[in-house]
């Protein structure tokens, strides 16, 4: 009886060990509608990554650039992040304005604050990188893939650490 209880045991902390190993660290995100609200607890840049499901340079990002530690730490730290699919059908409501879906096809659309904010040269560009800052005003925009140590140094920049 007590062989079985020490299997037990090991097991259990075996289990809790491995789970701590496996959970990485995450991006804390928030949504368009709690910017305000976190704004008036505690004044932060605001970096908001606008991406699409077909973009393989946007889906590349989320699976280099936004894993790195340093990166997750400082963005947890020092900034509020919003993740924009530019193409999921939601209104918005953001800065004291509504940007709607706007279909642009069959089965195909762009939300008006995407396209605002990825909108490059009259272009849309993806990935699209902006930084606003706590009054909603747009401090800084980059379009195109960003490795992980060009982030860091823009969020190093932007954020003055």
């Amino acid at each position: 009886m007590k062989q079985i209880f020490n299997y037990k045991y090991a097991f259990l902390l075996g289990l809790g060990i491995l789970q701590s190993v496996i959970c990485e660290a995450q991006i804390k995100t928030i949504k368009f509608e709690q910017n305000d609200s976190l704004q008036s607890i505690k004044n932060k840049p605001l970096v908001i990554f606008i991406h699409t499901d077909w973009c393989q340079y946007c889906q590349s990002m989320e699976n280099t650039t936004f894993k790195n530690k340093e990166i997750i730490k400082l963005l947890n730290e020092k900034f509020y992040f919003i993740s924009l699919n530019a193409e999921e059908e939601k209104n918005i409501w953001f800065n004291q304005r509504n940007f709607n879906y706007q279909p642009t096809g069959y089965k195909t659309g762009i939300n008006e604050l995407a396209k605002e904010l990825a909108t490059h040269n009259g272009q849309l560009s993806y990935p699209a990188i902006c930084f606003l800052n706590s009054k909603n005003e747009i401090i800084y925009q980059h379009h195109g893939f960003l490795s992980a140590p060009q982030f860091l140094k823009l969020l190093h920049a932007i954020s003055g650490s």
